[in-house]
């Protein structure tokens, strides 16, 4: 009996692009009181990170997979194949690295080897959603002699840099690449130099506060003024918004808003409906405020942006946003006033109206959501970051 453990030295959660480092322990469990002929023996390990697409086939019409390229193998259980048993397809993976071959160990010995690589940077996001999902998983095989190879997988957590064209950053030296090589280095941008040089860049874009100011009407006028500092967020950040009533001409007397993500089918790979199709496009709402604002003239409110959550995207099969969605429900009487009269000669019981006729309305502001840093996302949102397996 061998027991192998595959434990990742920095969490489960990585950019994309940065260097993932795992170490892989072997060992026979066997006390070293044990005879000689207790030794155990693996002929090789090797180890490879995939990523693996599964999509619902109520949401997504996705075209037949091409069968001129069969698999290598796919019936043998003497090929290394990470995404063995694995549901849906292998969309990403590394080549694969040789750990160790034809290791010996004696009862008690343990020996330990080093997996190193960098994540793919052209990948989706680890994401789970309603119509697709993208998941990592690092998967280190080991195999007997004349016996079938045994996979010990290892969840990852990846995050991608997406979006910044669409940003733009502040030319200033505060947030300019700290080493002093990131620009002269052509590989500058992988390993610990992405890293740093995405932190810099997502702090620059997300730190730039101006606000922005939207006037809410109904049909019948006014309601008042929504006013938010920025655009731009990162996981883990609050999305703070105030709401200005006192301006409006219509009377409202409850609003709520929520934090959403839209996930949205591609067109050309959307199910259509007659065909017993789910809809293409899913919400998911991951924080809300609710407020009766009746005679309120200034509100404001706090959701925070949950560090588990997936940024924004875009791939050709589905893309990810995120909203603001808003709900009001205002009076149809003009000039509504439920308050009782401030001058009354002695005290008098007052009730309000047990009817108001009223509106209802909604309104989407759409915001970005960039990644943090992987580090942060590791501790709010702990994983496994040890995988054990018994041969």
């Amino acid at each position: 009996m061998i027991e192998v453990v595959a434990e990742l030295s920095r969490g489960p959660v990585f950019l994309a692009g940065e260097a993932l480092e795992c170490v892989v322990t072997v060992t026979n469990p066997l006390p070293p009181t044990a005879t000689s002929a207790s030794s155990e023996a693996l002929a090789w390990a090797s180890a490879q990170i995939h990523c693996q697409f599964h999509a619902s086939e109520s949401r997504v019409a996705l075209p037949p997979p091409d069968s001129s390229q069969p698999d290598v193998q796919p019936e043998s259980q003497t090929v290394f194949l990470p995404h063995r048993g694995e549901r849906g397809q292998c969309i990403l993976s590394t080549p694969p690295k040789i750990l160790f071959c034809d290791l010996r160990l004696d009862p008690g010995e343990s020996k330990s080897y080093s997996y190193s690589e960098v994540l793919p940077i052209e990948g989706p996001p680890s994401f789970r959603g309603q119509s697709v999902k993208y998941v990592y998983k690092l998967t280190i095989g080991c195999q007997r002699v004349n016996s079938p190879i045994t996979l010990l997988r290892v969840p990852l957590r990846v995050l991608v840099l997406t979006g910044f064209q669409d940003v733009r950053f502040p030319q200033d030296e505060a947030v300019a690449p700290s080493s002093p090589f990131l620009e002269e280095d052509e590989g500058g941008k992988k390993d610990s130099w992405l890293a740093e040089l995405a932190g810099e860049r997502l702090m620059a874009a997300t730190s730039c506060r101006s606000l922005h100011l939207y006037n809410i009407s109904d049909g019948r006028g006014k309601v008042g003024t929504f006013g938010i500092f920025k655009s731009v967020y990162r996981l883990g950040e609050d999305v703070v918004g105030t709401l200005n009533l006192g301006e409006g001409t219509v009377a409202c007397l409850q609003f709520s808003v929520s934090l959403q993500t839209e996930e949205c089918v591609q067109p050309e790979y959307q199910r259509r409906r007659g065909a017993g199709g789910a809809p293409s496009v899913s919400h998911v709402t991951h924080a809300r405020h609710q407020e009766s604002c009746l005679h309120t003239t200034r509100t404001s409110f706090s959701l925070p942006i949950p560090l588990s959550s997936t940024p924004g995207f875009c791939t050709a099969i589905v893309s990810l946003k995120w909203r603001l969605h808003f709900e009001f429900v205002t009076s149809r009487e003009p000039g509504l006033v439920l308050l009782p009269p401030m001058e009354q000669p002695e005290p008098v019981t007052w009730t309000g109206p047990e009817q108001v006729p009223v509106d209802t309305f909604s309104w989407d502001l759409p915001i970005k959501v960039l990644p943090t840093s992987p580090t942060l996302a590791s501790y709010a949102a702990p994983g496994p970051s040890t995988s054990t397996i018994t041969i």
